[in-house]
This record gives C-alpha cells, structure tokens and sequence, in this order.
C-alpha cells in the first residue's frame, strides 16, 4: 500500500501536488525494490470520507500520481478512492493503465464510518462495461473494516462471498475490524472453501502472522505493517518490506501458494 498525502480540498492536505506525487515516487520504489508483487495506491490521507462520492479535484489528483506511477514502473498496479467512491477509482485505473481497484460496498448495504453505503456491484459492472475497462479487476470487500453488518449478521461471511462471486466480483477481501486488524483464520478458511475466485486478506498481515493465512489466501494487501514503527500514518520502512518479503519467499519455497 502507498497511502497518498492528504489531497488538495481535503481538511489535512499542506502539500503541493508535486510533492505529493514525488512522495508517492519515492514509497512505490522502496516497496518495488523490495520486491513486492503490485502496488496499490490510496487516498488514506483524505479523511473524513465522503460517502461514495469524490469530487473531481480527487479525481484529477488521483490521476495524476497514478499516471506518473505508471510510467515509472511495470508493476502491477491498484487503486482505492475512499470511501466507495469505485466509479472513480475505476475511472482512474483506466486513464492511468492500471490493473485492477479495491471496491468497498460490493454487495448486501452497510453501515459505515460515513453512513449508510448501498451496494454498487450492478451500476459498477456496468459502469466497467461502458467505459471500456473490462480488463480492469474489481476486488471487493466483503464485510469490511470500519463499518457495521448487523443488519446482515444472519448472512456468513461464506455467504457473502458467494454472493459477491455471483455479482461477477473478480476476487474477495476479506478484513479484520479495522485498519491494522487481523482477520479471522476461520473466516478465511470459510470463504477460501465458498468460493472459485480469489481471496485476499485485506488487513493486519505482517510478518509474524502471514504464515496463518498462506495456505488459505490468493494474495495480500499490506500497508500498516510496512510503516515506521507500523502505523499507516507514517512513510514506508525499507526494512520492514524486507523483511516481509524475505518471510513470502521463504513460504514461497516451502508451501504451495
């Protein structure tokens, strides 16, 4: 994860655009080196989140660090625009020649940091449809972070995921509660035995703990983990993704993946 500078309009932004892309450089590039398999870019910073909807000083934002990512390196590339703001990340994505984005609010509404989310898998497939970018994978978050399922707490995880894989998610993502948390094992497992696409661990993965999941996820979204002292506030630590990625390898050579 590179989590962008707080974005120009949004209550914490102090930096230029510029810097902020320069920034942006110089995390992709450590994370690169140290051998990650993709990047994926968002706008963490923003806080507090519009619900579903972000204005086009975002947008053009956005655009502009992911353009200047792209043409910097070959890697697999992604993007979030929080919060649930995926026409636009999927805009974006298609613009800048990026591979896939993470979209919240999939499927089953939801009671977020934001309010209440409905889901958007049928206008946003179609939206994909439209614009041309089928090419581009949606990911999607299944009982996510930061936000209340009671209403659908008579519906499993396991559910959900079939459900996102019959609304043609093109793989699931599963959480802890919030940023930083791990998810649950038994989840995990419930939704690897649900499903045929793929499922990825969307939280609290670090270096003592990834082993838990190897045999039961496709891939791994970390962020938190790789910062100084581990907070997602702070910049990427080179260290830190050296020595997660010396802990995949390793898992690499010894389970199947």
């Amino acid at each position: 994860m590179v989590h962008i500078a707080a974005l120009p309009g949004t209550p914490s932004n102090t930096m230029k655009i510029d810097a902020i892309i320069s920034e942006a450089l110089r995390e992709t590039l450590i994370l690169s080196e140290g051998g990650v398999d993709a990047v994926m870019i968002e706008n963490m910073h923003d806080r507090p989140y519009l619900n579903r909807n972000a204005g086009p000083e975002i947008v053009s934002a956005m655009t502009a660090v992911a353009t200047e990512i792209r043409h910097a390196f070959k890697i697999p590339l992604g993007i979030q625009i929080l919060a649930g703001a995926n026409k636009e990340a999927l805009a974006v994505a298609l613009a800048a020649g990026f591979d896939f984005i993470r979209a919240e609010g999939f499927v089953f509404g939801h009671l977020a940091d934001e309010g209440w989310m409905n889901s958007d898998a049928g206008e946003l497939l179609r939206y994909r449809k439209q614009i041309g970018a089928e090419h581009i994978k949606i990911f999607t978050d299944i009982k996510k972070k930061h936000s209340s399922h009671f209403i659908s707490s008579d519906i499993s995880i396991a559910e959900t995921a079939k459900a996102a894989e019959f609304f043609l998610s093109d793989g699931v993502i599963v959480t802890g509660a919030a940023t930083g948390k791990k998810a649950s094992v038994d989840e995990v497992k419930m939704t690897k035995n649900s499903v045929e696409i793929p499922v990825i661990i969307g939280s609290g993965i670090d270096v003592e703990n990834i082993q838990e999941y190897w045999d039961f996820a496709d891939a791994f979204i970390v962020g938190s983990s790789l910062k100084k002292e581990g907070n997602w506030e702070n910049e990427v630590d080179k260290s830190r993704v050296i020595k997660l990625m010396q802990k995949v390898n390793q898992l690499k050579e010894t389970h199947h993946f």
